[in-house]
């Protein structure tokens, strides 16, 4: 067996592992708006042992993967969402607009990024009614694969071109992002067909793509001034290295430090399965900016 086929047997098996476990259903589930996709699901804190039962405890806001394809939504994080949640964290499962169905289109635009934007933007509102324990001093955003890269732009919105309907007048109060395997670069996902041109679609036409490019590439709104790290398996090739290693070093050149943790031998998908190893650094990555 060569090693690219060693290397695909690899990622499939992991994927298979990610997606075998059951759906969890959420404690809650809230609208930001009238569309059907405008939801956000929540799981109550059950365990962790830092707190006494009725304190206070960090909000980890997560960002599903899946290229921004209608083919998966917020129920694949699932599990993640509730391994979080017996580590002792409030956590929101945002669930936004994609394009296309099946392997179709990816994103769309405007409404992928305007779903964002106003979830995070009514989150705490939401939080206090749905996790009154939830601490918004304390909010974390994590995001997977093409999650990554959404929560990566979330915080960077006060950075956005004057002219953007999205852009906010101040950084958002969090305590930091984590993003797992991130669509980052949007430009280098590009040049490497990262889930199958996914970033071209996102954003359309090439005309299109480097016109909306200050607008939706994380790697382009930089120094964010929040603590960022970028967890990345090293033999991922769902998303590679490069895609993470680029936007750390357009970060380092704007003059800001992100953290980059590489996981050896470990691909895209263990970083949200609760069977592997990686996704308990995750959780560690995720309590070291919360706590």
């Amino acid at each position: 067996m060569s090693d690219a086929d060693a290397a695909r047997d690899a990622a499939a098996a992991e994927e298979a592992s990610a997606f075998a476990h059951a759906p969890v259903d959420p404690d809650g589930t809230a609208a930001y708006g009238d569309h059907p996709d405008q939801v956000i699901d929540f799981y109550l804190p059950r365990g962790g042992d830092q707190l006494a039962a009725d304190a206070p405890v960090p909000l980890v806001v997560v960002l599903h993967g899946g290229a921004w394809r209608a083919a998966y939504d917020r129920r694949h994080v699932t599990p993640f969402a509730d391994f979080l949640a017996r580590r002792g964290f409030a956590v929101a499962n945002v669930e936004y607009r994609r394009g296309g169905t099946g392997s179709g289109a990816a994103g769309r635009w405007p409404e992928t990024f305007d779903d964002v934007a106003a979830a995070v933007d009514a989150l705490p509102a939401l939080a206090r009614e749905a996790v009154p324990r939830a601490d918004p001093r304390r909010t974390v955003l994590t995001g997977h694969s093409a999650g990554g890269h959404l929560a990566l732009w979330a915080a960077a919105r006060h950075l956005l071109p004057a002219d953007s309907a999205w852009r906010t007048d101040r950084p958002a109060p969090l305590r930091g992002v984590v993003a797992l395997a991130p669509i980052a670069d949007l430009g280098v996902a590009e040049k490497l067909a990262v889930c199958g041109g996914a970033a071209g679609q996102l954003l359309g036409t090439e005309q299109d793509f480097e016109a909306r490019r200050p607008y939706a590439d994380p790697a382009l709104l930089l120094p964010t001034g929040i603590a960022t790290t970028l967890v990345q398996g090293r033999t991922d090739v769902v998303v590679p290295c490069a895609v993470a290693e680029a936007y750390a070093d357009a970060a380092a050149k704007a003059g800001e430090v992100v953290g980059l943790t590489l996981l050896e031998d470990v691909g895209h998908f263990p970083l949200i399965d609760p069977a592997a190893d990686a996704c308990a650094v995750v959780a560690e990555e995720i309590a070291q900016l919360a706590w």
